[in-house]
């Protein structure tokens, strides 16, 4: 779900070239959850391989990233860990959203409604275990560093970022700013054109570029006090917030009266299934690790051709051209660019 701050400040549009020679934490399950949505065939069905395994995430690994790395941008990919006990409830919720909607995908498939498949597939994603190993090993013959966070990817790729090891966090959800990310990208793995639900129509998704501290600026708060909001509007630690409170009006309340604890006196019906204290505190020390490398290195050819192409049923010629890419993106090493004149006025 993620916390829902979109429409506060309007995000600034930039392209893939502006990012290069950056290097981007990703977060890791965030993408693969894009991936299994997005890539589907004309049914609505994943793509597999000739044993039946779902390859759309190898295939958004592959082909996706090749583009970042041709451009000359350093992507690594952060996984999540345990999660907390306060995200129980979300976890559950999620899980019987997808039992739903892969029963409506099913049924939806087996009466020929390729619309449909496709909308209740999109709903019904799951990155197994044995998706994200694959993920990780696809990671790795590409040259690709990946972390395993000991709770959320994107409380580790925040904590990468402040530390300066990596230039941004990647993410389509803005707990990334709760984190205190410096700066978070968002639309990075799915730019491109893509169709509207239940329309048609076809709009370009282009890549996103929030800046912690000119938003906070923009909206005149801490980052503490941007914690609160969140949770006035529910993060995933509190998934309802507060009912009736959208992200302006929580943005008023907390900007009034100075933090949450102030401002719930003037708000009815305001109840937690968990302390408020505590759920701030998850952002401000989550759990994070220092034991992490990153180094990027030239792609494994021969194993992405044996994973791929012997044991996944890739196409061999479209794999190789893929694999030059990277390469050509690794050698490159342009130089730097600077994104500060998005933020000058």
């Amino acid at each position: 779900m993620g916390v829902k701050l979109g429409g506060l400040v309007e995000a600034k549009k930039v392209a893939i070239d502006d990012l290069s020679g950056r290097s981007l934490a990703l977060d890791g399950h965030n993408v693969l959850y894009q991936f299994l949505a997005v890539i589907r065939g004309r049914g609505g069905e994943p793509l597999r391989d000739g044993e039946g395994r779902v390859t759309s995430h190898l295939s958004g690994l592959i082909y996706r990233n090749s583009s970042l790395i041709e451009a000359g941008i350093k992507i690594a990919y952060v996984f999540d860990g345990r999660p907390h006990k306060f995200k129980s409830a979300v976890i559950k919720r999620r899980q019987m959203k997808r039992r739903a909607a892969k029963k409506k995908y099913e049924k939806a498939v087996e009466e020929g409604r390729p619309e449909e498949a496709r909308r209740y597939g999109q709903r019904s994603v799951t990155a197994t275990t044995d998706i994200i190993s694959d993920a990780k090993r696809l990671l790795s013959l590409m040259g690709i560093p990946w972390i395993q966070s000991p709770g959320e990817g994107e409380a580790q790729s925040s904590y990468m970022s402040r530390k300066g090891d990596v230039w941004g966090s990647s993410s389509q959800d803005f707990d990334s700013l709760l984190f205190g990310a410096p700066r978070l990208i968002r639309n990075l793995s799915i730019t491109g054109r893509r169709k509207l639900p239940r329309k048609n129509v076809y709009i370009r998704i282009e890549p996103e570029l929030i800046d912690l501290q000119y938003y906070l600026n923009e909206l005149g708060l801490t980052r503490e006090q941007l914690i609160d909001v969140g949770i006035l509007v529910g993060t995933d630690y509190n998934p309802d917030g507060v009912k009736g409170v959208g992200p302006k009006t929580a943005l008023k309340l907390v900007k009034k009266h100075g933090s949450l604890e102030k401002a719930l006196p003037y708000v009815k019906n305001a109840e937690f299934i968990h302390p408020v204290e505590e759920i701030r505190e998850l952002f401000l020390n989550p759990r994070v690790t220092d034991d992490y490398t990153l180094e990027w290195n030239s792609p494994d050819v021969d194993g992405i051709v044996d994973f791929l192409c012997n044991e996944r049923d890739f196409n061999k010629k479209r794999v190789l051209k893929t694999v030059e890419k990277i390469e050509s993106g690794f050698k490159k090493g342009k130089g730097h660019v600077t994104l500060e004149r998005w933020f000058q006025h």
